[in-house]
């Protein structure tokens, strides 16, 4: 019988066959059962059977031929269908990748502008704080001697890890900001010598 073929595999509609294979068996008992309670209509039903008969063997390969095609049908529209959703998926990527370009160029764009605004006063604020730390007994002699030659060990321990890290194409790198030691130690020299004159008087 051909519903029992093993060489018949379907991709989508397996389940489909095996409810036709229950069906039919069910058939085929339901039909056992009323030709042996049949009684008197037995030769009516055996006048049935040979009528359908040749039907039968005609068009019982139908179903599963009517399967394959569904299911060869089924198949090529999921391949379409897979290959249209991939191609919106990689498009709807890109446009991310844009999204996400013009976020990152808005967001460094006003983190320099406020950078550039508030750079000088937190400048003047650190060179307050230190003046101020500098008339406390023993700490000119703390900071110079332990604090910073430690600040700038650090700090050029980091800026260096992170040119490394942006050097690898390490994204995240190239957005983490460098210490400005250069800067740091220029503002705190031109600090002293402009005070020294103003201590010694």
């Amino acid at each position: 019988m051909a519903d029992s073929d093993p060489k018949i595999q379907l991709k989508y509609l397996q389940f489909l066959q095996a409810a036709i294979l229950q069906a039919v068996t069910g058939f085929s008992r339901l039909y056992g059962y009323a030709k042996d309670n049949s009684g008197p209509l037995k030769p009516t039903l055996e006048t049935v059977k040979t009528a359908i008969g040749p039907a039968y063997r005609k068009f019982h390969h139908l179903p599963i031929q009517v399967l394959q095609f569904v299911d060869r049908n089924i198949d090529e529209s999921v391949k379409v269908s897979t290959q249209a959703v991939s191609e919106a998926r990689s498009s709807v990527v890109s446009e991310v990748e844009k999204k996400k370009v013009k976020i990152v160029d808005t967001a460094s764009g006003i983190a320099n502008s406020v950078y550039a605004k508030y750079e000088p006063v937190a400048e003047q604020y650190a060179v307050s704080a230190w003046k101020s730390l500098n008339r406390l007994p023993l700490f000119p002699r703390v900071a110079n001697g332990v604090m910073v030659p430690t600040a700038a060990y650090w700090s050029d321990k980091y800026n260096e890890k992170v040119m490394i890290t942006a050097g690898k194409g390490y994204r995240i790198a190239s957005y983490l900001p460098l210490v400005p030691t250069e800067k740091i130690a220029r503002v705190f020299s031109t600090h002293r010598q402009v005070s020294a004159p103003a201590a010694t008087n």
